[in-house]
Formats: C-alpha cells, sequence, structure tokens
C-alpha cells in the first residue's frame, strides 16, 4: 500500500520523535533535544540525540539518522508499510479505505485468518483433553515446561479424518475454505475429503503479526510416512519466504544483534525455553534467498546452526550457495556446527546452555566453509588439478553481485591458493570438520596473509598510508593513561583543529557538516568533536567560557584540558583565544581544506589498493603509484615545514598543522 505525504504528516504531527523514541532509549533533556545512549551501538556516554522540533534523531555513534518511522524499522525490524500501520494505530489516524477489489480479497483472507486461528484453538484443546494424553507424554518426554507450549501454542491434530473439519463446519466455514487453508486435502480424484493432519503434535506457524497462516505437525506413529509434515503453499502461507518463530524472535534477535537458525521446530522450541529466544527455523526446506534476506532484517550475520552429520554438512554447502550472490558489505552469515550425532534440542537438554554457548562461539565465516567443501570436492596435488579448483572458487566469487564483496573475496581466494601451491605449514591449515577433527592433506585459511608478488608490494608500501606526522599522545598533550591506551597516536592537526574549536566556538554556525564530516585518526577527539556538536545544538548561541562548562559535566573533560594544553606554532596562533575573528577564519578555512584533501587522498588510496589487488591490470598500478606520489609529496611539505617553522613558545608539546 503506498501512503500519501499527508497521511505520513499527520502521524508526524500526534506522536513526537522523543514519544517514539523513549520506549527503547531512556532520554533525558538536554537544552532543545534530548540525550541518551545509543540503540545502535554500545557505549558509555550518551550520543544519540532526539529533536522533537525538527522531528529527527541523529546517532553521533554510528551516524543513525531518521524520523519515527525509520527508528521503529531500524530497530524492530518491521518494513516502512507495518511501520507505518503500528504507528498510525498508535496516533489513531485511520489508514486509506480499500478499493471494492481488496475489500473483497481482504474479506477472504479475513476469514482463512480466523480459520487457521480456530483450528490452532482446536489443536490446544485437544492437547488438553483425554484424546491428547500421548502427545503430552511426547513433550513431557522431551522436557518442555507448561509455560512454553502455551507460548508456543503447540496443540495436538486428533488421529481422525473429519475431527477438525467437523468442528469447522461447525464454527461456520465451508469445505473450500478448509481446502484453500490447506486444512483438507480435497480434490476431483478424492470421493470423501479429509483432514490434513491427524495423529500429529502441531507447531502453529506465525507471521511477523502474530497470526497463524500455517501448521507443522510431528507424527507421533513411528510408522508414519512422514515424519513431519507441513501445511501447502495457500494465500497467506508462502513457506519459502517465511520463518518459523521469525514474530517472538525479531525483538530478542535486534537486542542481541544475533539471529540463531536451525534446523527443526524443536530445536527453535527447546532453545528459546533455554534462554536463546533469538532463534528461527525454515519450514522444512533449505534455506532461501527470501528467507536469507528476512534474516538479514533481525541481524547482519546470522548464525546457522546445523546438525553435525551428513545431512547438517550439506545444508549448510547448499546455504553458501543461496548466500554468495546476494552478500554485500557487512552482511554476510556464520555457521557453527554441532557435534557428530547431536542436534541443539539434545545439546541444551544433556549439556545446559553453556555448552550451546560454547558451540555459538566457534563460528565459522563463509569463506572457510566454501573453501573447505571445495577442497574436499576433488583432488588438487597437481598443477592442473589446481587450476582446476582455482576456476571452481573464482567462478563461485564472480556470483557475488557487490563489487567491493566481490574483490575482497578474490584475494581472499588468491591469498589460500597461494600458500596451498606453496604447501607451506599444512598441518596448521588443514580445515576443521564440524566435530572439529582436521582433514588430512588439506588447507584452511592461512593466520597470517601471504606476501604473494612480493616485489611488487615492496615497491607499494612506502611513504606510509597517514601522511600527516603521527605523534605519540603522550609527547603531544602531556601524560594521559586512558587516552594513551586507547589511541597510541594523535595527528597534530586533528589536536589543532578541536583546540580551535573549543576557543571559537562561533566557527560552528557556518562549518557545522563540514565539522561533523571529518574523520579523525584518534577515537578520543573523534567522542570531543561530537560532543561539542552536541552541546552546540542544544544552545542558542555558544561562547568559549559555556561550551568549555558544558564539556567540563561530559566524559571528555580530560580530552579538552589536554587539548588545550597543546602548543601551537607561530604560524597558528590562530587556534589561541586571543586571536582575532579574521585571522581564526582565514586560518581555519586553509586547515579545514587541508584535512579535507588529506581524508580524499586517504579515500582514493584505499580504492586504488581495492583495485589494484582485485585485477592486478597495469592501468590500476599507475593509478596507485600516482596516489603514493601525490602523499609522499605532501609528507615531504609537512616535513619541510616542521623543520623550519619554529613554536609559538619553550615547550616539549608542539603541534603543527600543515
Amino acid at each position: 500500500m503506498r501512503f500519501s505525504p499527508n497521511l505520513l504528516d499527520e502521524i508526524r504531527a500526534r506522536l513526537s520523535v522523543s514519544q517514539v523514541v523513549g520506549r527503547r532509549v531512556a532520554l533525558k533533556k538536554a537544552g532543545r533535544e534530548f540525550r541518551g545512549l545509543s540503540p545502535f551501538k554500545t557505549e558509555k556516554t550518551p550520543s544519540f540525540y532526539v529533536n522533537d522540533q525538527k522531528g529527527f534523531y541523529h546517532c553521533f555513534a554510528s551516524g543513525e539518522h531518521g524520523d519515527i518511522f525509520t527508528f521503529v524499522m531500524k530497530t524492530e525490524g518491521l518494513e516502512f508499510p507495518e511501520a507505518v500501520e503500528r504507528l498510525a494505530a498508535e496516533a489513531g489516524v485511520p489508514l486509506p479505505k480499500q478499493t471494492e477489489r481488496n475489500v473483497a480479497e481482504e474479506d477472504q483472507r479475513a476469514r482463512l485468518y480466523r480459520l487457521l486461528e480456530a483450528s490452532a484453538e482446536f489443536f490446544t484443546e485437544s492437547l488438553r483433553s483425554g484424546v491428547g494424553s500421548e502427545a503430552r507424554r511426547y513433550f513431557e518426554k522431551r522436557g518442555l515446561k507448561r509455560e512454553t507450549i502455551q507460548t508456543f501454542r503447540l496443540g495436538f491434530a486428533p488421529n481422525s479424518r473429519s475431527a477438525l473439519s467437523a468442528h469447522l463446519k461447525a464454527e461456520g466455514f465451508t469445505p473450500g475454505e478448509m481446502a484453500t487453508a490447506g486444512m483438507l486435502i480435497a480434490g476431483e480424484d478424492i470421493a470423501e475429503p479429509y483432514d490434513r493432519f491427524r495423529n500429529r503434535v502441531m507447531f502453529p506457524i506465525l507471521d511477523l503479526k502474530g497470526r497463524v497462516v500455517a501448521f507443522g505437525g510431528r507424527a507421533l506413529d513411528p510408522q508414519a510416512q512422514a515424519k513431519y509434515l507441513n501445511s501447502p503453499e495457500t494465500p497467506l502461507f508462502h513457506k519459502g519466504g517465511m520463518l518459523f518463530n521469525a514474530g517472538r524472535a525479531r525483538t530478542a534477535a535486534h537486542t542481541k544483534n544475533r539471529v540463531i537458525v536451525v534446523e527443526g521446530y524443536m530445536d527453535v522450541v527447546s532453545l528459546a525455553e533455554a534462554g536463546f529466544a533469538e532463534t528461527v527455523a525454515p519450514l522444512g526446506t533449505a534455506l532461501t534467498e527470501d528467507q536469507l534476506k528476512l534474516l538479514w532484517r533481525f541481524a547482519a550475520e546470522p548464525t546457522l546452526c546445523f546438525d553435525g552429520d551428513s545431512a547438517g554438512r550439506k545444508a549448510a554447502e547448499r546455504a553458501v550457495d543461496v548466500a554468495l550472490p546476494w552478500l554485500k558489505p557487512g552482511f554476510s552469515i556464520a555457521f557453527a556446527f554441532m557435534p557428530q550425532g547431536i542436534d541443539p534440542d539434545d545439546l541444551v537438554r544433556q549439556q545446559g546452555t553453556d555448552a550451546m554457548n560454547a558451540i555459538l562461539g566457534a563460528t565459522r565465516p563463509l569463506v572457510d566453509v566454501l573453501w573447505d567443501r571445495e577442497l574436499k570436492a576433488a583432488p588438487y596435488s597437481t598443477p592442473e588439478q589446481r587450476a582446476a579448483l582455482e576456476a571452481r572458487l573464482h567462478g563461485l566469487a564472480n556470483t557475488i553481485e557487490d563489487r567491493t564483496v566481490r574483490g575482497h573475496y578474490t584475494r581472499e581466494i588468491r591469498d589460500r591458493l597461494y600458500h596451498l601451491g606453496r604447501g607451506q605449514r599444512r598441518s596448521e591449515f588443514a580445515p576443521r570438520s564440524p566435530s572439529g577433527e582436521r582433514f588430512e592433506a588439506s588447507y584452511a585459511r592461512p593466520r597470517v596473509a601471504p606476501d604473494w608478488r612480493g616485489r611488487e608490494r615492496t615497491r607499494l608500501s612506502e611513504p606510509e598510508r597517514r601522511f600527516t606526522k603521527k605523534i605519540p599522545l603522550t609527547d603531544m598533550l602531556n601524560p594521559s593513561p586512558e587516552l594513551a591506551r586507547q589511541d597510541g597516536k594523535v595527528s597534530a592537526r586533528e589536536a589543532l583543529i578541536l583546540k580551535t574549536l573549543v576557543n571559537h566556538p562561533w566557527l560552528i554556525d557556518d562549518h557545522s557538516e563540514d565539522i561533523a564530516a571529518l574523520e579523525f585518526c584518534s577515537t578520543g577527539l573523534s567522542a570531543l568533536r561530537d560532543e561539542i556538536l552536541a552541546v552546540h545544538a542544544g544552545q542558542n548561541s555558544l561562547d568559549s567560557a559555556t561550551l568549555r562548562s558544558q564539556l567540563s559535566k561530559s566524559g571528555v573533560a580530560k580530552v579538552v584540558d589536554l587539548v588545550a594544553r597543546t602548543i601551537t606554532h607561530i604560524s597558528d596562533r590562530f587556534a589561541e583565544p586571543d586571536a582575532s575573528a579574521t585571522e581564526v577564519e582565514a586560518a581555519w578555512n586553509h586547515v579545514l581544506a587541508l584535512h579535507q584533501r588529506q581524508d580524499a587522498l586517504e579515500r582514493a588510496l584505499k580504492a586504488a589498493e581495492e583495485a589494484w589487488f582485485e585485477d592486478c591490470t597495469e592501468e590500476a598500478e599507475t593509478r596507485l603509484l600516482d596516489i603514493k606520489r601525490q602523499i609522499a609529496r605532501e609528507v615531504a611539505m609537512d616535513q619541510t615545514d616542521n623543520e623550519t617553522d619554529q613554536p609559538a613558545e619553550d615547550s616539549p608539546i608542539t603541534t603543527r598543522a600543515s
């Protein structure tokens, strides 16, 4: 459904950003804004701001920015229409009416939802009744608590061909609706339609809104032809695009930034009972592209936890092929293999949550599983066989649509093939099986990056990437053990920029966007910059004394003191409090331009390195060398200035801006 701008504005007008955000973040008033700890990144000092007047939030720690719809989507994994529907209901804003055709379709879907809900209630009551005694013993044997059975709405389908259909008929539903919902098996070649689920413990499958859309049933009869049986495809249920327990797991997955994918319904139920509420499962099929994209809405790197048998390894290998084309920066999958012959349900019941945490703590990245699979696929002892291995691996890497990720996979494969061909440190590189055993005569990821084409790398390794002179923090700004341990080294220019802002905060009025976009090597100085911008945002007018007073109450007070003691050269006197506005403005623009040029060269260098490592063409090498020469000229000019310029006053602590 498309939503008009007027509708969205009406919802925004009725719900303030602080009201929506305040449900997940503890906010405190800070001037005209609210401040709190970031929900997107772990931090100790608040860097998350909400502005109700402007209608947005901004997180300086992670860069996240948006309105109430964006916040709900980011923190709860909702799609935009879902976020609009939820907030509209909260705000009391009616959504637009549908067309007559859509109303008819919606009426049919609504009846199917009611039919499936009635079926779930029937199965629940059957479990509690006398006919459900065997099913209750099954759940007791599996160690499930009564609360867990109620939470997942587990039930029992009686061993009858018509018990459910008779109940649904009494509720006013037709045989056609039962068949459409997947609860009745009917057809031209079937004289008497009959219930699909019989003598099975039942697992309701819910959509993201918590509505019953299908069922999974596990046979109680060990002689049954199908141990597990799922609902067929229906207007409400598309098993390739849904996950069992997705609705319940979504909130926990966002809180923990982790989602666990297991193979069976009972694995999900047992793990959730043991405290792993972020667990889901495919619906009786191998992982699909749509399910993978749904998982990425929950967490950037879902953990696929497969059984330790051959079927589990094959499922993992299939998942590799599904995921490869869709990988993107920051989004992948990881694998956690169970011991041989044990599934997650067995593990948590027999060995407890610590054993499961140990499995989840030993995950393997996708590239490792891909590498192991291809090594085991065919021999690679001869040059021709290794060439075939290389062709297979590069062919798989080329299926990755994202250019950046594809380039990194190409480099990784080239590095591993280099060591494989050299035959170095074979025992250390041998991949492990899911049970922890090493495969003979095979190799996993090298522990140290290889030095292939060493001559070219040596020639391209100088000068240093960071061309601004690095000075140990303890030498430049006086000892500060906490900051020194955190940063190690700090750019002199970065310290000068922050000193200028502390002494002349009026610069922020015209340069706030440029200041927010600056990249600092030092995390301490980055934190100070963010705090300065935050103080500025909450003040109508800001002078140096007020800024220092506000900063002294925050977690960056020590950094402010260190920056204030920075001694500048004669040409950098503009950073001192007594400098004239004209002098400050002119010099500030110069220093800002220098720093921005440095950032641009560094980004260009990174891109050129990636291009060269990806294809190693002469054109890429020429581009890389050209950028290296530009950086070398900057370094030489900077060193010359440092040698000829004299400090403004005698002190062993000096910085240089240009």
